[in-house]
């Protein structure tokens, strides 16, 4: 399969299913399709740092939470009629909401990687697990706004510039077209010199000194805009869901998304999506099956990955160019 199609295929899934789902009166399907398209997005952000950056990060959880909470935060005090802790009036509009998202995720993901990468390996992981867990139990004990019981919130979603979103559909596009952004910059840093000095780093750190350059602040960098993406996702399933709680922050999360890039190719953004499509696809399809689906599940994703090797980017490559060399033999046949 060509890059340019396998690249596009997903997000042509992603755009024609919920339409096609809503001709067909099973709109009920098109909340399934928007959480495909948000967790394509944190996992497309988690992605850029591993596949690029070689950073194995459980901790993004974390700011999937903290971004969910910020929409959740700023509605509540919408509907009170309440000033924040910070004596500023509530929000309850996706153009303010996103970018204060992006802002804080960046803002916690940037000491987290100052952290974080002082170490290597499981070192690593095991960091970015425990900062994570740090703001989840933060999260817990946030009793003014719902504690371990989160935030219900049943005004309804953010709007946009002032106007309610008309249905599940125009927010999942507004969603998907996000996702579409998000994969452009993604994919022109990663060809810029910014993600070349990431994955030299990730492939030879020492080389890279020897160079000239510090990897750490690029790190560091790439750390913080993943982490301000993540948090733009938890913003979006904040208003898929009306709903917010610290779950949003628990360790499987990250382990969810960490699935989604394994399942779809490790560097590969594309393959985020793939993953996010095929793992939340089996999930919904196998809860109609029985409620043990996670059964089932684990087995189909350890023969996924067994057999398609490099992701469902690699199996797809690998597929295209078997019909590629079979259609160059019978030509020169």
């Amino acid at each position: 399969m060509p890059p340019l199609l396998r690249d596009a295929l997903p997000f042509l899934v992603l755009a024609v299913a919920p339409v096609v789902a809503t001709l067909a009166g099973a709109d009920w399907l098109v909340p399934v399709f928007t959480r495909m398209v948000v967790f394509a997005l944190a996992a497309m952000a988690l992605d850029f740092i591993l596949g690029v950056g070689g950073m194995v990060s459980l901790g993004h959880a974390a700011f999937f939470a903290v971004g969910g909470y910020v929409v959740g935060i700023g509605s509540q005090h919408v509907a009170e009629s309440t000033p924040t802790p910070f004596g500023l009036p509530g929000w309850d509009d996706l153009l303010i909401s996103l970018p204060l998202a992006f802002t804080v995720g960046v803002l916690i993901a940037l000491p987290f990687g100052w952290v974080s990468l002082r170490t290597r390996g499981a070192y690593f992981i095991m960091i970015t697990l425990a900062l994570a867990q740090m703001v989840y139990y933060g999260l817990v004990g946030l009793t003014s706004y719902g504690g371990d019981d989160g935030i219900s919130m049943w005004w309804g979603r953010n709007t946009v510039a002032g106007a309610a979103l008309p249905n599940r559909l125009a927010l999942h596009f507004l969603c998907l077209g996000l996702l579409v952004a998000a994969f452009v910059v993604l994919k022109r840093l990663c060809a810029a010199p910014f993600g070349r000095v990431l994955d030299g780093a990730r492939q030879n750190e020492a080389r890279m000194r020897a160079l000239g350059y510090r990897p750490l602040p690029y790190q560091i960098g790439a750390f913080a805009l993943s982490g301000g993406i993540v948090a733009v996702a938890g913003a979006l399933m904040a208003n898929v869901d009306e709903f917010v709680s610290p779950g949003m922050g628990h360790w499987t999360i990250s382990g969810e998304l960490l699935v989604i890039v394994i399942l779809g190719g490790i560097g590969s953004l594309s393959g985020a999506v793939w993953g996010a499509v095929v793992l939340l696809g089996l999930e919904e399809g196998l809860k109609e099956i029985t409620e043990h689906w996670p059964i089932l599940l684990g087995p189909l994703l350890v023969v996924i990955v067994l057999f398609a090797r490099g992701g469902l980017t690699g199996l797809l490559d690998r597929l295209g160019s078997r019909r590629t060399q079979g259609g160059d033999d019978a030509g020169g046949a």
